[in-house]
């Protein structure tokens, strides 16, 4: 189990740092911006394999 937490672990660190180089950290005031920021990081080293994960979303907007 320590070998499956520690792959897990360096797998997040990898996509948190290819994210960064991408420049998802610079504008997360909506939500496409966040899930992809986060499907980045989920995708792990397969960032630089050249996927790159771009999530649309939108939000429900209140009633006036």
């Amino acid at each position: 189990m320590r070998i499956g937490s520690l792959v897990l672990v360096v797998w997040l660190v990898i996509g948190a740092i290819a994210a960064g180089q991408r420049g998802d950290y610079k504008h997360l005031d909506n939500c496409s911006t966040v899930v992809t920021a986060v499907a980045t990081i989920a995708a792990g080293p397969l960032n630089y394999l050249h996927v790159r994960p771009q999530i649309n979303c939108t939000t429900p907007q209140p009633s006036k």
